[in-house]
Protein backbone atom coordinates (compact mmCIF):
# COMPACT_ATOMS: atom_id res chain seq x y z
CA UNK A 1 0.00 0.00 0.00
CA UNK A 2 1.64 3.44 -1.19
CA UNK A 3 1.81 6.03 1.78
CA UNK A 4 0.11 8.96 1.92
CA UNK A 5 3.41 11.38 1.89
CA UNK A 6 4.80 8.92 -1.65
CA UNK A 7 1.60 10.01 -2.73
CA UNK A 8 1.90 13.59 -2.42
CA UNK A 9 5.17 12.89 -3.98
CA UNK A 10 3.57 11.37 -6.89
CA UNK A 11 0.93 14.13 -7.24
CA UNK A 12 3.52 16.92 -6.65
CA UNK A 13 6.10 15.69 -9.36
CA UNK A 14 2.87 14.72 -12.04
CA UNK A 15 1.83 18.40 -10.90
CA UNK A 16 5.62 19.87 -11.96
CA UNK A 17 4.96 20.66 -15.60
CA UNK A 18 2.91 23.52 -14.99
CA UNK A 19 5.23 25.01 -12.77
CA UNK A 20 7.42 24.81 -15.57
CA UNK A 21 4.92 26.72 -17.95
CA UNK A 22 3.67 23.89 -20.23
CA UNK A 23 -0.15 24.81 -20.81
CA UNK A 24 -0.75 21.80 -22.47
CA UNK A 25 0.50 18.60 -21.57
CA UNK A 26 2.36 16.77 -24.56
CA UNK A 27 1.37 13.43 -23.48
CA UNK A 28 -1.34 12.19 -21.12
CA UNK A 29 -0.03 9.56 -18.33
CA UNK A 30 -2.42 6.96 -17.04
CA UNK A 31 -3.38 8.27 -13.54
CA UNK A 32 -6.84 8.38 -11.68
CA UNK A 33 -9.12 10.77 -13.23
CA UNK A 34 -7.58 11.24 -16.25
CA UNK A 35 -9.00 8.42 -18.51
CA UNK A 36 -8.00 5.62 -20.40
CA UNK A 37 -5.94 7.13 -22.97
CA UNK A 38 -1.77 7.41 -22.02
CA UNK A 39 1.67 6.51 -23.63
CA UNK A 40 3.30 3.33 -23.41
CA UNK A 41 3.94 1.78 -19.77
CA UNK A 42 8.41 2.42 -20.32
CA UNK A 43 7.56 5.76 -21.73
CA UNK A 44 5.25 6.36 -18.78
CA UNK A 45 8.30 4.88 -16.75
CA UNK A 46 10.47 7.00 -18.09
CA UNK A 47 8.41 10.32 -17.79
CA UNK A 48 7.60 9.87 -14.29
CA UNK A 49 11.60 9.37 -12.60
CA UNK A 50 12.60 12.56 -14.91
CA UNK A 51 9.24 14.36 -12.74
CA UNK A 52 10.69 12.78 -9.99
CA UNK A 53 14.50 14.32 -10.35
CA UNK A 54 12.52 17.56 -9.85
CA UNK A 55 10.90 16.52 -5.81
CA UNK A 56 14.63 17.41 -3.93
CA UNK A 57 14.57 20.96 -5.30
CA UNK A 58 11.19 20.81 -4.05
CA UNK A 59 11.61 19.74 -1.09
CA UNK A 60 14.84 21.68 -0.61
CA UNK A 61 13.38 25.02 -1.92
CA UNK A 62 9.53 24.96 -0.91
CA UNK A 63 9.70 23.96 2.85
CA UNK A 64 11.10 24.87 6.32
CA UNK A 65 14.27 22.72 5.08
CA UNK A 66 16.18 25.28 3.91
CA UNK A 67 16.43 27.50 6.73
CA UNK A 68 16.85 24.73 9.15
CA UNK A 69 19.66 23.94 7.43
CA UNK A 70 21.18 26.99 7.25
CA UNK A 71 21.04 27.59 10.89
CA UNK A 72 22.38 24.27 11.62
CA UNK A 73 25.52 24.83 9.08
CA UNK A 74 26.21 28.39 11.10
CA UNK A 75 25.76 26.59 14.51
CA UNK A 76 28.41 23.96 13.34
CA UNK A 77 30.93 26.83 12.04
CA UNK A 78 30.40 29.33 15.27
CA UNK A 79 31.33 25.68 17.78
CA UNK A 80 34.04 25.29 15.41
CA UNK A 81 33.64 21.56 15.40
CA UNK A 82 34.72 21.16 11.95
CA UNK A 83 32.90 18.32 10.37
CA UNK A 84 30.79 16.82 13.81
CA UNK A 85 28.28 16.83 13.72
CA UNK A 86 28.03 15.13 10.12
CA UNK A 87 26.62 16.56 7.25
CA UNK A 88 24.32 12.88 7.20
CA UNK A 89 23.52 14.02 10.75
CA UNK A 90 22.17 17.88 10.32
CA UNK A 91 20.74 16.82 7.27
CA UNK A 92 18.41 14.03 8.94
CA UNK A 93 17.44 16.30 11.51
CA UNK A 94 16.43 19.33 9.02
CA UNK A 95 14.60 16.73 7.35
CA UNK A 96 12.41 15.36 10.17
CA UNK A 97 11.79 18.84 11.85
CA UNK A 98 10.66 19.52 7.78
CA UNK A 99 8.45 16.54 8.17
CA UNK A 100 6.98 17.84 11.07
CA UNK A 101 6.22 21.40 10.65
CA UNK A 102 4.84 20.77 6.91
CA UNK A 103 2.72 17.40 7.90
CA UNK A 104 -0.66 19.63 8.70
CA UNK A 105 -0.06 21.18 4.99
CA UNK A 106 1.06 17.58 3.46
CA UNK A 107 -2.17 16.04 4.99
CA UNK A 108 -4.62 18.96 3.20
CA UNK A 109 -3.21 18.67 0.13
CA UNK A 110 -4.18 14.43 0.27
CA UNK A 111 -7.47 15.45 1.68
CA UNK A 112 -8.53 18.25 -1.07
CA UNK A 113 -6.02 17.02 -3.96
CA UNK A 114 -4.88 13.28 -3.93
CA UNK A 115 -7.88 11.81 -2.23
CA UNK A 116 -10.78 13.24 -4.44
CA UNK A 117 -8.59 12.27 -7.64
CA UNK A 118 -8.19 8.52 -6.66
CA UNK A 119 -11.65 8.19 -6.50
CA UNK A 120 -11.92 9.91 -10.00
CA UNK A 121 -13.81 12.90 -8.53
CA UNK A 122 -12.02 15.53 -10.19
CA UNK A 123 -9.16 15.67 -13.27
CA UNK A 124 -5.12 16.13 -13.09
CA UNK A 125 -5.11 19.80 -13.43
CA UNK A 126 -8.10 20.61 -10.69
CA UNK A 127 -6.03 18.39 -8.38
CA UNK A 128 -2.96 20.37 -8.85
CA UNK A 129 -5.26 23.88 -8.35
CA UNK A 130 -6.80 22.30 -5.18
CA UNK A 131 -3.38 21.07 -4.11
CA UNK A 132 -1.45 23.69 -4.65
CA UNK A 133 -3.95 26.15 -2.42
CA UNK A 134 -2.31 24.65 0.98
CA UNK A 135 1.28 25.44 -0.20
CA UNK A 136 0.41 29.02 -1.26
CA UNK A 137 -0.69 29.77 2.27
CA UNK A 138 2.82 28.33 3.61
CA UNK A 139 4.30 29.99 1.58
CA UNK A 140 2.57 33.45 2.00
CA UNK A 141 3.32 33.47 5.64
CA UNK A 142 6.82 33.15 5.28
CA UNK A 143 7.60 35.46 2.36
CA UNK A 144 8.39 39.08 2.84
CA UNK A 145 6.36 41.53 1.01
CA UNK A 146 9.43 43.30 -0.52
CA UNK A 147 10.56 39.86 -2.18
CA UNK A 148 7.11 39.23 -3.46
CA UNK A 149 7.05 42.67 -5.05
CA UNK A 150 10.42 42.13 -6.51
CA UNK A 151 9.59 38.65 -8.60
CA UNK A 152 5.98 40.58 -9.56
CA UNK A 153 8.50 43.02 -11.44
CA UNK A 154 10.71 40.96 -13.14
CA UNK A 155 8.00 38.82 -14.44
CA UNK A 156 6.20 41.67 -15.15
CA UNK A 157 2.52 40.55 -13.52
CA UNK A 158 0.02 42.25 -13.49
CA UNK A 159 -0.42 43.67 -9.37
CA UNK A 160 -2.65 41.27 -7.35
CA UNK A 161 -5.70 41.97 -5.94
CA UNK A 162 -5.39 39.62 -2.96
CA UNK A 163 -2.22 37.71 -2.30
CA UNK A 164 -4.21 34.47 -3.34
CA UNK A 165 -3.70 35.67 -7.16
CA UNK A 166 -0.08 35.27 -6.59
CA UNK A 167 1.18 32.72 -8.40
CA UNK A 168 3.82 29.69 -7.51
CA UNK A 169 5.81 31.02 -10.23
CA UNK A 170 6.20 34.46 -7.99
CA UNK A 171 6.22 32.60 -4.24
CA UNK A 172 8.57 30.03 -4.61
CA UNK A 173 11.62 32.35 -5.07
CA UNK A 174 10.31 35.15 -2.90
CA UNK A 175 9.92 32.51 -0.14
CA UNK A 176 13.64 31.26 -0.87
CA UNK A 177 15.18 34.32 -0.32
CA UNK A 178 12.82 35.20 2.77
CA UNK A 179 14.09 32.21 4.23
CA UNK A 180 17.91 33.15 3.02
CA UNK A 181 17.57 36.29 5.02
CA UNK A 182 16.13 34.65 7.76
CA UNK A 183 18.25 31.88 8.08
CA UNK A 184 21.30 33.91 8.21
CA UNK A 185 19.64 36.38 10.54
CA UNK A 186 19.61 33.34 13.32
CA UNK A 187 22.83 32.36 11.79
CA UNK A 188 24.52 35.58 13.03
CA UNK A 189 23.02 35.70 16.19
CA UNK A 190 23.96 32.07 17.05
CA UNK A 191 27.74 33.22 16.18
CA UNK A 192 27.77 36.60 18.53
CA UNK A 193 28.14 34.42 21.97
CA UNK A 194 31.25 32.17 20.31
CA UNK A 195 32.41 34.87 19.16
CA UNK A 196 32.89 36.79 22.19
CA UNK A 197 34.66 33.73 23.43
CA UNK A 198 37.14 33.34 20.41
CA UNK A 199 38.00 37.08 21.56
CA UNK A 200 38.28 36.84 24.95
CA UNK A 201 40.56 33.31 24.18
CA UNK A 202 42.92 35.15 21.43
CA UNK A 203 43.75 38.56 23.60
CA UNK A 204 44.23 36.23 26.68
CA UNK A 205 46.80 34.22 25.04
CA UNK A 206 48.03 36.76 23.14
CA UNK A 207 48.61 38.37 26.82
CA UNK A 208 50.43 36.25 27.98
CA UNK A 209 52.91 35.48 25.08
CA UNK A 210 51.71 31.80 24.08
CA UNK A 211 51.66 32.72 20.23
CA UNK A 212 52.17 29.50 18.75
CA UNK A 213 49.52 27.59 20.42
CA UNK A 214 46.13 28.59 18.25
CA UNK A 215 43.73 30.46 20.03
CA UNK A 216 41.23 28.33 18.35
CA UNK A 217 42.29 25.52 20.16
CA UNK A 218 42.07 26.64 23.44
CA UNK A 219 38.62 28.18 22.90
CA UNK A 220 37.37 25.02 21.21
CA UNK A 221 36.54 23.18 24.52
CA UNK A 222 35.30 26.52 26.16
CA UNK A 223 32.67 26.91 23.47
CA UNK A 224 31.87 23.02 23.58
CA UNK A 225 31.42 23.15 27.43
CA UNK A 226 29.34 26.42 27.39
CA UNK A 227 26.90 24.71 24.71
CA UNK A 228 26.73 21.75 26.52
CA UNK A 229 26.09 23.49 29.61
CA UNK A 230 22.94 25.36 28.17
CA UNK A 231 21.68 22.80 27.03
CA UNK A 232 21.90 24.34 23.56
CA UNK A 233 20.47 21.73 20.71
CA UNK A 234 17.06 22.36 22.99
CA UNK A 235 17.57 25.91 22.82
CA UNK A 236 18.58 26.25 18.93
CA UNK A 237 16.29 23.53 18.04
CA UNK A 238 12.83 24.84 19.86
CA UNK A 239 13.88 28.17 18.85
CA UNK A 240 14.32 27.48 15.44
CA UNK A 241 10.92 25.73 15.41
CA UNK A 242 8.81 28.30 17.05
CA UNK A 243 9.45 30.61 14.11
CA UNK A 244 7.75 28.55 12.33
CA UNK A 245 4.89 28.37 14.52
CA UNK A 246 4.30 31.92 15.48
Amino acid sequence: MVSPWMRLCLLAAAGAAPLAGASTPLVELNVPGRGGAGVSAPMQIVLLLTLLTLLPAVVVSVTPFLRITVVLHFLRQALGTQSTPSNQVLIGLALFLTLLVMQPVGSEIYQKAWAPLEKNQITLEQAFEAGSQPLKNFLLRFAREKDIALFVELTKSPAPRTPADLDLKILIPAYILSELKAGFQIGAVLFLPFLVIDLVVASVVLSVGIVQLPPVMISAPFKILLFVLVDGWNLTVGALMKTFYS
